[in-house]
């Protein structure tokens, strides 16, 4: 038996600042409200373990001086 994925719109009450608020958030003309929203909550999810170690090498690898700065990169690149 195959597993099916139900979706179920739903119509939600928003005051007329959140929307204005959703509206400023867009990064495209006609992103979706949606989009928008999961967009906010991904923020907020929690970050899985391989990710966790890749924040604390990147730390590492600041705190040991591994890495450039914006402007030695821009001089490195000639720009």
């Amino acid at each position: 038996m195959a597993n099916y994925m139900v979706t179920m719109a739903t119509t939600i009450q928003v005051s007329k600042k959140l929307v204005d608020t959703l509206k400023n958030r867009r990064q495209y003309d006609k992103e979706s409200y949606e989009e928008v929203i999961w967009d906010l909550v991904e923020d907020t999810m929690e970050l899985n373990e391989e990710t966790k170690r890749e924040v604390e090498q990147a730390r590492a690898d600041i705190k040991a001086g591994k890495f450039y700065t914006h402007e030695q990169v821009k001089k490195k690149l000639g720009l």
